[in-house]
């Protein structure tokens, strides 16, 4: 059996970024969790590919152990810095080509670094990626002054949003994987603040699609779209309209899960999408 993955910290600016290492592979795996997760989420990846690859997992900002000290200033040259650190933290040269994983929120992130560091990048694994399409009402809570306003005050006083959410999925314009979902994220005052945190710290993560595209292209960077089929969170649709272009460098697969596609049991996906 592979060691467990072992956890480290990155000083960065103000901030205390935590991350998790393992694997003795010649070649580098960086991964990128989804919203409410952590960096070991990917720990059982070592178990399967710690022989082939150095793997290293990144703690985003409020999230896992991280100790983000920025306030609410989070961007791509961040996020890319933050990488680079950690690299150079295990003895990795800060400029080395590596493998890239998202999952969900992560694959937004790993989509940025595709628009910021393409020459790095030997592949991208995204699994059940955000980033491929504008969240309408994310766009709204986070980057407009008055959505973002209203959005503070709807984690404080959430009483008007929970009637028009029980509306909307009475009248059938919400599906019920979103509707519990949703009501999960803003029923506890705890996680509408780490809600509020999250999500307008990471409002600058955003994947400016043609230019990725184009780095796919210039690059000529594989890229792995996994998605379940029975997902209600993160629709396939993105995707196909993402590969519209770049069909010789993009694929999706669908995987018998809901939004978790980042498991275990599908390890056998994962770990062919990392070699093919």
């Amino acid at each position: 059996m592979a060691p467990l993955m072992q956890s480290a910290i990155l000083q960065y600016k103000q901030s205390s970024v935590h991350y998790r290492y393992g694997g003795k592979g010649s070649k580098l795996l960086c991964c990128l969790h989804g919203y409410g997760e952590n960096a070991a989420s990917f720990d059982f990846l070592n178990s399967y590919l710690g022989e082939e690859y150095s793997i290293i997992a990144i703690d985003l900002p409020y999230h896992g152990a991280t100790q983000w000290k920025e306030g609410m200033q989070f961007g791509v040259e961040d996020l890319t810095a933050i990488v680079r650190a950690v690299f150079a933290d295990k003895g990795h040269a800060p400029d080395q080509r590596f493998a890239l994983m998202g999952f969900s929120m992560g694959g937004r992130a790993a989509l940025c670094l595709i628009q910021s560091i393409p020459q790095q990048i030997e592949r991208l694994l995204l699994l059940a990626p955000d980033g491929l399409k504008v969240n309408g009402w994310y766009w709204l809570a986070t980057q407009t002054f008055i959505g973002n306003r209203l959005f503070r005050f709807t984690m404080y006083y959430p009483g008007w949003f929970f009637s028009l959410l029980n509306i909307g999925h009475k009248l059938g314009l919400i599906n019920l994987s979103v509707y519990k979902f949703t009501r999960h994220y803003i029923h506890d005052a705890r996680i509408r603040h780490e809600l509020y945190n999250r999500w307008t710290c990471m409002r600058r993560i955003s994947p400016k699609l043609h230019r990725i595209k184009q780095n796919v292209q210039q690059f000529q960077i594989p890229v792995r779209l996994l998605y379940g089929q029975y997902d209600r969170i993160i629709l396939p649709q993105p995707g196909e309209r993402f590969r519209k272009g770049i069909e010789q460098w993009c694929t999706i697969t669908m995987l018998p899960a809901g939004h978790q596609v980042l498991q275990e049991k599908y390890m056998p996906d994962i770990a062919y999408s990392l070699r093919h």
